[in-house]
């Protein structure tokens, strides 16, 4: 008998970095192919899953503004603009690979997909599509590490999944320190008081306040996303280790 997924309905927060080779910008075709089918694996599996797409392959807030000399709040909104370029792309792609999918974007833009709201976006993941969320919440200053816990919280997933290109949670960079301590747990309070990176503080305080659990993974390993859904003990798990 095949084992059955730990979890029902999940929030999967993938980075714009995703969508392309190392040091390269914009979408590819092969990373794209590659988390489409991650993704739709796992839908086949019955799972609910929403995709935050971030957009740091096309630009990133904060350093945008600085070297290009616009307001802080123009350039989040250009990187919003950035997540709903991903989400089009992994939209399609999922769609091509026979896996339902609707785009829901923060920022309204009728000819695309559907203004973000709740009730229609639970309707959609019920009946078996993949629900992708782009342009964060729609608020400049807040990062899409907090849009994917703030979905998490409203549409009532049971865990946030990070993937990432490293296989969780260190206690150092380790792509600096080659001994870097991987943990295989950690609680919220670990992370935020050890300004360990998981995600912005913002994001881990929600999940806290909620009690969701995030899986930090590398989603840059094959099959991994499967694996952390079927319930392996894969990268990181940070709870409130009760």
């Amino acid at each position: 008998m095949s084992q059955p997924p730990r979890y029902k309905r999940a929030i999967l927060k993938i980075s714009g970095e995703s969508f392309c080779t190392p040091g390269s910008f914009g979408v590819q075709r092969e990373p794209l192919d590659r988390i489409a089918t991650e993704i739709r694996d796992v839908a086949a599996l019955g799972v609910q899953i929403g995709v935050v797409c971030g957009g740091g392959n096309f630009l990133r807030g904060a350093h945008s503004a600085e070297e290009l000399g616009i307001d802080r709040a123009t350039a989040d909104y250009m990187g919003m603009l950035g997540t709903v370029l991903n989400a089009l792309a992994l939209h399609d792609t999922l769609e091509r690979l026979g896996q339902p999918a609707r785009i829901h974007s923060a920022l309204a833009i009728a000819r695309i997909g559907l203004p973000f709201e709740r009730h229609r976006c639970i309707e959609d993941l019920e009946q078996g599509r993949v629900a992708i969320l782009a342009a964060g919440t729609g608020n400049p200053h807040v990062t899409t590490d907090s849009c994917a816990a703030i979905r998490a919280i409203e549409l009532k997933a049971d865990v946030l999944l990070k993937g990432t290109k490293v296989d969780g949670v260190y206690d150092a960079d380790p792509a600096r320190s080659p001994q870097a301590k991987l943990y295989t747990h950690v609680t919220y309070d670990q992370v935020i008081d050890g300004r360990l990176r998981v995600m912005d503080i913002a994001a881990t305080e929600l999940c806290q306040q909620y009690h969701v659990p995030v899986a930090v993974f590398n989603l840059f390993t094959q099959g991994t996303l499967r694996r952390v859904i079927l319930g392996e003990a894969l990268g990181t798990r940070m709870d409130d280790g009760k």
